[in-house]
């Protein structure tokens, strides 16, 4: 092509460019400050935090690069790493689906009910998930004396004869974390679940009865799935963010450290180096590691979500 012509096609690409950032200046104003904050506050610290994983960085001396000794020491020489990766993915294997079908079975089964019920019901679902004192129920139930519930239900019923230390025990840590964050779990992506649900087209499922749709199950299928496929993602998202970054649930129920690190997760030990023993560069690197990771997922499962329906 000749290059004066390429020049002007150039110049009117970027002159109409230009013309639709005028036209549409009261969007971007409007969009302004959250880009700002997300730029601020979500975009810099990434990339900042990536620089700072090549150094070593004790907040005290100025920082050092040393290249990929902290990758290499993370994933060669640091055992308590591996162990909180071990407990990190099967917290999410375990946790990630099952929270995110049970969120879903109780938004669709809630939303079936009469308005002022499917209010009730869903602010009791939601409620745990906002609650400060969540925990408190969680230690009394599972305190390692006989007056913990857990041990007097136990104990009174014949299935055993001493208390059981839950909260002490390696082999039962695993277990009560499980069990308290799928019951913390429900929270944003049951409300995205029930907004979806509420979003759904009605005139679909008379056109589904049409074509050939005989039951709920396949209404639920090849209807209101593929409706609500956004919230799908969302919901996803929030919960694979949230198994993979369990660190409060292990830190107020079996302490910090826990016994034999049966309870360590990698944000307790991303915690750990941050904020307690301030190697930042360290730290950097595990952050970099766990935000690869759940980029990873969110990648497949994406990929997985768009065939509902299909």
């Amino acid at each position: 092509m000749n290059p004066t012509v390429k020049l002007e096609n150039h110049k009117s690409r970027w002159q109409h460019f230009k013309t639709e950032i005028i036209k549409s200046k009261h969007y971007y104003i409007l969009m302004a400050p959250f880009v700002i904050l997300f730029l601020t506050f979500t975009i810099i610290p990434v990339f900042m935090s990536l620089g700072v994983s090549f150094t070593y960085y004790n907040l005290l001396e100025r920082p050092r690069f040393i290249g990929l000794d902290n990758y290499l020491k993370l994933l060669l020489d640091d055992e308590v790493f591996i162990i909180a990766l071990r407990n990190t993915l099967i917290l999410a294997v375990v946790t990630g689906p099952i929270s995110y079908l049970m969120a879903f079975l109780f938004a669709w089964l809630i939303n079936e009910l009469r308005p002022k019920l499917r209010s009730f019901m869903t602010l009791i679902f939601y409620a745990p998930s906002i609650s400060g004192n969540a925990f408190l129920m969680w230690l009394l139930i599972f305190s390692g004396d006989i007056h913990g519930y857990a041990n007097a239900f136990l104990i009174r019923m014949g299935f055993i004869n001493n208390p059981i230390l839950w909260l002490n025990n390696p082999q039962y840590m695993m277990t009560v974390i499980i069990i308290v964050q799928l019951w913390l779990s429900l929270g944003v992506s049951f409300l995205a679940f029930i907004a979806g649900l509420q979003s759904v087209d009605k005139t679909l499922f008379e056109s589904g009865a049409i074509d050939g749709v005989k039951n709920r199950w396949q209404e639920l299928w090849y209807i209101t799935l593929p409706s609500m496929k956004p919230q799908l993602l969302f919901g996803a998202v929030m919960q694979i963010t949230t198994s993979l970054a369990i660190a409060e649930v292990s830190m107020q129920l079996v302490g910090f450290p826990s016994v034999q690190y049966a309870g360590h997760t990698i944000v307790t030990h991303l915690i750990d180096y941050g904020s307690i023993r301030f190697d930042l560069g360290y730290a950097s690197a595990i952050a970099t590691l766990l935000f690869l990771l759940m980029m990873t997922t969110n990648l497949v499962v994406r990929n997985i979500l768009r065939k509902v329906g299909d």
